[in-house]
């Protein structure tokens, strides 16, 4: 699926702004970024939410999910879940400590009610299209390995003395020195990365050793289920949070692949809709406020919050999403819990003054915009304090398909580029090899395999400073990244025309952010 960060096979995220870390977050948005000419930024239309409902019709409305937002204090949330009921909504879960609440309601008319409630600060839908099933959709096509495959890289394995039969094949970690830095200090168990994705098959060889159940929960609908097993992927093609998982704390036992810091913990919270895949506002916030009330030490985070791929500030319900997810985000971090979020697949320069965004809304029709990245936000990778990660190859060059931003890309770390940068393994994959459901292992490519590089490297941190707090731990990661500079070129395909444009010198850049994560030096 385009939201997750691993694009299909045939396809290919001004200075960042930084808000305070304060809640009401919406004030200090609206204060430090005002709005955009309603032309330039959100999708035409007063209130997308409304107009989806009354197409669905009136007089037997289905149900849309919204998030409505207020003060903290008791007596305010007690005046506001009155509201809602008034005003034909329901009540799903109520995070007090954030002031967000999530509704459903079938009354077009339902968010502009709500935002004129006295308490209340942003209101508005998660969605575009009503709370109905619709049919399952494509994820991308993983490229399995085969029987003879594994048996080629195990051999290849063993004469180079690998502890894993498919290690020859995981450039990757040699790329970051993840492979000499487990024998320094492979993470401690008393570190937890919590992949925030499809789901984690637990079973997998590779991931039980070092699985922890009590910090995992299905948060699909705003309301964390932590019955056994509820936060396994659903089939075997929601792959995605098990190849994560993999790349971040597959075990150095003597079966598959190895993870970047194979001693830590991993966890998994399911967010994605069961229906369509899509990883709606509601299930992120219950995600981030599971793991911090949880113990979760960093969060990996590959995907962006549908339905919107930007979500624009002068539009209530996508300002609405922005508000509450920000919300649960600070106080996981208030909390100790560091994020990783991937950059992007699109090319995109996240640093320009305009993008093009014909995806949106994913849950309906999407219609084309012109949006400003410094006014209309990929959520979660452009909140304040999360760690944007892009994608570089087995050459140390910035993948063909990552977005990428001087002042909103921290730091890189290997993703796959089975394009233009290709390896020189037994299996020649520019991909990513990681664990599959059902005791499988697979190729990815995209920043969604990026982010969890960086997150394992962030974990061996934590490992050597466990005291760091996640200010200190991002600054540490940053401290420890390689930055190769901007390349002289960067004309992929050879045409003579530049396919993205770096700026910015060898300490930062737009490509590299502080530059590639290195796991080696994290645990030196």
């Amino acid at each position: 699926m385009d939201h997750l960060r691993s694009p299909r096979p045939s396809r290919s995220s001004r200075s960042r702004r930084r808000l305070a870390l304060a809640v009401p977050v919406v004030l200090s948005l609206t204060a430090s970024l005002g709005f955009l000419p309603a032309a330039a930024s959100a999708a035409p239309g007063a209130d997308t939410a409304q107009e989806a409902a009354r197409t669905a019709g009136a007089t037997d409305a289905p149900d849309l999910a919204y998030v409505v937002n207020t003060r903290t204090d008791h007596r305010t949330i007690a005046s506001v879940q009155r509201a809602i009921a008034e005003a034909d909504g329901r009540v799903v879960a109520t995070y007090r400590k954030i002031g967000v609440i999530v509704v459903h309601s079938a009354d077009p008319d339902f968010g502009q009610e709500i935002r004129r409630v006295r308490g209340v600060q942003s209101a508005g839908a998660t969605r575009t299209a009503p709370l109905t099933a619709a049919g399952t959709t494509d994820q991308g096509t993983a490229e399995t390995l085969t029987d003879a495959q594994a048996a080629r890289t195990a051999e290849a394995s063993r004469a180079a003395g690998a502890s894993e039969p498919l290690e020859a094949d995981q450039w990757d970690l040699r790329a970051i020195g993840a492979d000499k830095a487990a024998q320094i200090n492979p993470g401690s168990s008393r570190v937890t990365v919590a992949v925030i994705d499809t789901g984690v098959d637990d079973t997998h060889p590779d991931l039980a050793p070092n699985f922890s159940a009590a910090q995992s929960a299905n948060c699909v609908g705003g309301k964390a289920d932590t019955s056994e097993g509820a936060w396994r992927p659903y089939t075997a093609d929601d792959y995605h949070g098990t190849h994560v998982a993999g790349e971040i704390a597959a075990a150095r036992n003597g079966v598959g692949v190895a993870g970047v810091a194979p001693g830590v913990k991993v966890s998994s919270i399911k967010v994605s809709d069961p229906d369509n895949g899509l990883f709606y506002p509601e299930n992120v916030v219950c995600a981030f406020m599971f793991a911090a009330d949880h113990g979760v030490e960093i969060t990996n985070n590959s995907y962006y919050v549908d339905p919107w791929l930007y979500n624009c500030m002068d539009d209530p319900d996508q300002r609405a999403i922005v508000d509450a997810v920000n919300r649960a985000q600070l106080y996981a971090q208030r909390k100790g819990t560091l994020h990783l979020a991937s950059a992007g697949n699109s090319n995109h320069d996240l640093d320009s003054d305009a993008i093009v965004d014909d995806s949106s809304p994913d849950d309906s029709t999407p219609v084309t915009r012109t949006i400003d990245p410094h006014e209309c936000f990929d959520v979660p990778t452009q909140l304040p304090g999360i760690v944007t990660v892009s994608a570089t190859g087995v050459d140390k060059e910035k993948s063909y398909y990552s977005s990428y931003g001087k002042g909103v890309v921290d730091v890189a770390a290997p993703g796959g580029d089975g394009r233009y940068q290709i390896p020189d393994t037994p299996s020649k994959n520019g991909r990513i090899l990681s664990t599959m459901p059902n005791n499988e292992y697979g190729w990815l490519q995209g920043t969604s395999m990026a982010s969890p590089h960086a997150a394992g490297v962030a974990a061996l941190l934590k490992s050597e400073h466990p005291w760091a707090s996640p200010a200190q731990l991002q600054r540490l990661l940053k401290d420890q990244a390689d930055n190769p500079g901007c390349p002289a070129s960067y004309d992929q395909d050879g045409d003579g025309a530049e396919d993205a444009g770096c700026e910015g010198g060898e300490r930062v850049n737009g490509f590299y952010g502080y530059g590639i994560v290195d796991a080696l030096r994290a645990v030196k």
